[in-house]
């Protein structure tokens, strides 16, 4: 009830922006309701609102009123289904819609009988016959739009849902495909000739009521008319056309249309129907807010569901761990068989920081495929799928075979080509820095996705970052040399290459011993090397760095998992406070109240959202 939503500008140099202004209207149980508008009329502002999903620099008035009761809709509360189709492309339709009852409905549930409810909505959905098909992305061919946007609905529907939003469930889908999605929710009864006949814009007998009203309201068609105009001018013919569409402009025809609804038997009748919604003291609804399904389950399901997509992604894994044999077949043939002489004491050196540096630096590769998995989190976490903790931890438990595969690969074929200190202890240690190093780097990734989530900006980011932490490892500069401010304290005590530097240095010189650098001398311990000529000390030992290096590990889950939840609970707080702040600069601008500030034609409408879009229609 008058909804109110704005855009202000504090720094005064623009006006504030009206994105809706006291729109007013209802929607009955049982019913389907179209909101209509050309592009950037408010259409999609409109639906955000209702759903509770507006962005933080926002503000929106009014009341939303469930049943005559005020309801805030939480995470989960209400299915929507976004314009754009996130998921899994690597997945089938029915494992798609699999998955997403498992991580949902209740545990109580027998597999029988989810796997009853999934079929049924493959069913209700008309997806039968691409349900085994993958959906498709950059490199697999999958369905096709109108499935994708089938199978959009298909997830939200599944959970019975009481309140569902679509936002432009049609767009971009040819006939066929928006026939059937609209026929999937079911046919919407078509109105409005007869307030447009009123107006003085009958509907032609043959044309689409839907499409005559876009062509009243969208500012757009001026152009194709001026355009007729000139024509016709050009062939020295007089405009003689009886369409009124040709002699108003569209600002004209809405200003009319506007007056006339206002005065019309069905503004007053929605009015009314209005004010007898907001006096029933209906029975308060109970949206279900999130997951029905446990904890344990849905980390089971979602760690399966994260391995399959990855086993079949082969952007994700697959191409990294051929690169890792390559790269491992390189520098195993480039330092193969070091020895023990003096010079091999430098190339030594420099294969460790290599492996632990520059080896561990291609697992930022997979950033991509991480990107387009936090797209499909994002979506599923606000339509309330699970929380924060289980993806953390379901990502880590679905990566760690392929982790481990590479480390192992890529350590056992550099560790015996060089031949670093024998011994099984020294090998394992070997392979334990390589797999907690690409660890600690994927976890870094996964911080700058939660911060930067655009694949490009990600990966010069986060480049840029493990560069400065390699920089301080050790190895292009001495850590007894580095500057102390900043330097040298914290950055080489939180970079987790200085931890796993020194920890490769101790595990393959400790206990070895080289040829002196001038004949008769007596000969290099390996314990002297690190500590007179590296600035590597003997203690602690090198499991204290491993440990070091997986606490730093832990320490970067949980910062990830840290900024998903402050950024989610967050953005209330952020909201209220920043309404308020709003409502007080435009108590100082009482102009605002009077006449709306309008700069943008695309954004904002030349009247209300509830003149353009209320005709005929239970707004106003």
């Amino acid at each position: 009830m008058d909804l109110t939503v704005v855009l202000p500008n504090f720094k005064g140099n623009k006006p504030t922006k009206r994105l809706l202004q006291g729109l007013s209207g209802y929607a009955e149980p049982g019913r389907i309701m179209a909101i209509m508008g050309p592009s950037g009329s408010g259409k999609s502002t409109l639906l955000d609102s209702l759903a509770g999903r507006l962005a933080r620099n926002v503000v929106m008035t009014g009341n939303i009123l469930l049943n005559g009761k005020k309801k805030r809709l939480e995470y989960g509360g209400v299915a929507y289904v976004t314009q754009e189709d996130t998921m899994l492309g690597t997945l089938t339709v029915r494992e798609t819609i699999t998955y997403s009852a498992h991580l949902r409905l209740p545990n109580d549930l027998t597999k029988e009988e989810v796997n009853d409810i999934v079929e049924a909505t493959i069913m209700e959905m008309g997806l039968q016959e691409c349900a085994d098909t993958v959906i498709g992305n950059w490199h697999l061919r999958g369905i096709s739009g109108g499935e994708k946007k089938r199978l959009s609905i298909a997830l939200e529907i599944l959970t019975m849902p009481k309140i569902l939003f679509l936002d432009e469930p049609t767009s971009g889908l040819d006939s066929a495909s928006a026939f059937f999605v609209v026929q999937a929710l079911r046919n919407i009864a078509r109105d409005g000739r007869t307030f447009f006949a009123e107006a003085g814009f009958p509907c032609p007998s043959r044309r689409n009521p839907s499409d005559h009203f876009l062509r009243c309201v969208n500012s757009d068609f001026d152009t194709v008319t001026a355009t007729l105009k000139g024509s016709q001018r050009l062939r020295d013919k007089p405009a003689t056309s009886s369409d009124p569409f040709m002699e108003m402009p569209t600002a004209q025809i809405k200003a009319t249309l506007v007056e006339k609804y206002k005065r019309s038997k069905y503004a007053k009748m929605a009015r009314e129907r209005i004010q007898e919604i907001s006096k029933i003291e209906g029975l308060e609804v109970e949206i279900q807010s999130g997951s029905q399904a446990s904890w344990w389950k849905q980390l089971k399901t979602l760690t399966k569901r994260s391995f399959v997509n990855m086993c079949r992604d082969a952007g994700y894994y697959w191409a990294r761990i051929v690169i890792y044999i390559l790269v491992s077949i390189c520098v195993g043939t480039v330092f193969y068989d070091l020895g023990y002489g003096n010079t091999a004491i430098l190339a030594r050196v420099a294969c460790g920081a290599f492996i632990t540096g520059f080896m561990t630096f291609m697992s930022i590769g997979g950033f991509p495929s991480f990107i387009e998995e936090m797209k499909v989190f994002h979506k599923e976490r606000i339509n309330g799928y699970y929380g924060v903790a289980v993806y953390t931890l379901s990502n880590f438990f679905s990566s760690f075979p392929f982790l481990v595969t590479i480390a192992l690969i890529t350590g056992t074929i550099t560790f015996y080509l060089v031949k670093f200190r024998s011994g099984f202890s020294h090998y394992a240690f070997f392979c334990l820095n390589i797999f907690f190093s690409i660890t600690v780097i994927e976890s870094l990734m996964m911080i700058v996705a939660s911060l930067v989530p655009n694949y490009l900006m990600g990966i010069v980011t986060g480049a840029g970052i493990i560069g400065i932490l390699m920089m301080t490892s050790g190895f292009f500069r001495l850590l007894p040399d580095l500057p102390k401010l900043f330097w040298r304290y914290p950055i080489s005590y939180i970079s987790f290459s200085s931890w796993a530097l020194q920890g490769a240095y101790k595990n393959d010189f400790i206990g070895l011993e080289f040829d002196p650098l001038l004949p008769g001398e007596k000969k290099l311990t390996g314990e002297e090397i690190i500590t007179k000529y590296f600035g590597v000390p003997v203690e602690p030992s090198k499991w204290w760095d491993l440990s070091i290096v997986v606490l730093i590990l832990v320490c970067y889950r949980f910062i990830f998992f840290l900024i998903l939840k402050v950024k989610e609970r967050a953005s209330p707080l952020f909201q209220e406070i920043y309404a308020k702040k709003t409502l007080q600069h435009l108590d100082k601008r009482p102009s605002f109240r009077k006449i709306p500030s309008i700069s943008s034609k695309r954004h904002q409408p030349l009247h209300s959202l509830s003149s353009q879009e209320g005709l005929n229609s239970p707004l106003h």
